[in-house]
């Protein structure tokens, strides 16, 4: 029940600080992947709905320096794999009202830009309830070493985000305002 309300709050608070669409730098994101001992080549993103922070400009410029560019593909028991997509190629509209990429190349990113509703600063993420990035999270982790950045405001931060066992962290958060 805590986390429902928490989510209600912080969906409110978030659609009214992002309005103007708020950006996060480029340089932020692309100078903690560089610090990382691991080889990058793929970058999964989102398709931001829901006055979520915008990653596109962040993926136009990886994009840009030939990194490949997934986005995420909902599937049937709150699963979601990751499709690689350019953005030369159109989106279709899934269930829930998100763009998405065709299913034709299936693709394990290397780093993950993960959207959230509330964080707090041991790395802990609240997102919509449906565990879609935590199953995803986990699946990945078992078939490499993957890199999960949060996207967020700094007003989305809270003391302690409730968590189960089921609820995996996040290796950074970054925010319009600082780096966690």
């Amino acid at each position: 029940m805590l986390k429902a309300k928490l989510r209600k709050k912080f969906i409110k608070i978030r659609k009214l600080k992002n309005k103007k669409n708020i950006q996060i730098e480029f340089d932020k994101v692309f100078n903690l992947i560089n610090k990382q001992n691991i080889l990058i080549k793929v970058i999964g993103g989102y398709f931001p709905v829901n006055y979520e922070v915008n990653d596109l400009n962040i993926l136009k410029e990886f994009d840009k320096k030939k990194y490949q560019i997934s986005l995420p593909v909902i599937k049937k028991n709150f699963e979601m794999d990751f499709y690689k997509w350019s953005f030369n190629e159109p989106l279709k509209i899934n269930m829930h009202g998100i763009p998405e990429p065709e299913k034709i190349k299936l693709i394990y990113p290397d780093v993950i830009l993960v959207p959230l509703v509330a964080f707090d600063e041991k790395l802990n993420r609240l997102g919509y309830g449906g565990g879609y990035y935590d199953r995803l999270i986990k699946k990945l982790s078992e078939k490499k070493n993957i890199l999960k950045i949060g996207l967020a405001l700094s007003t989305q931060k809270i003391n302690n985000v409730p968590i189960d066992k089921y609820d995996k962290k996040l290796d950074y958060i970054v925010t319009d305002k600082y780096i966690i």
